[in-house]
């Protein structure tokens, strides 16, 4: 496992755990990197200082949970509680939104708040269909890094 810091286009700093340098490579690459505090997908590298582990400094390293930023600015903090209000009243249907928003549009599912993933395309075509949707400022938890 490597911990990297990282930070956004935005320039929000936070940072997480990677398999190896390589798997941090290949999902950069691949864009599946995203901002853990406003969701932005320019992702890279930040300054760090070598952690070298002597007898003197041998703790363990702190838990991944424990490393992301925690929220600073206004905005940050006002993001956070949105995400927390949006997890706790509303169901996460992942890749499926734009199915599950026609299906509930369309009195198929049962009616009820949701969120989750969709293309842009697929966005603009439910709001063309007159679906209502609206994007969100985070990604879902388990996406974050």
């Amino acid at each position: 496992m490597i911990h990297y810091a990282l930070k956004c286009g935005r320039g929000h700093g936070f940072d997480s755990w990677f398999q190896s340098a390589a798997a941090f490579d290949r999902l950069a690459e691949a864009g599946m990197l995203a901002c853990s505090v406003c969701g932005n997908a320019d992702v890279g590298k930040g300054l760090m200082a070598p952690r070298v582990v002597t007898a003197e400094n041998a703790a363990p390293l702190p838990a991944p949970a424990r490393q992301l930023a925690l929220p600073t600015t206004e905005m940050e903090k006002q993001i956070a509680e949105l995400r927390k209000k949006v997890e706790e009243n509303s169901t996460y249907v992942g890749g499926g939104f734009a199915a599950e928003a026609r299906a509930i549009h369309d009195g198929t599912a049962p009616e009820r708040s949701i969120w989750g993933e969709a293309r842009p395309e697929e966005a603009r075509a439910l709001m063309e269909e007159g679906i209502p949707v609206a994007p969100l400022p985070f990604l879902p938890s388990r996406k974050a890094n």
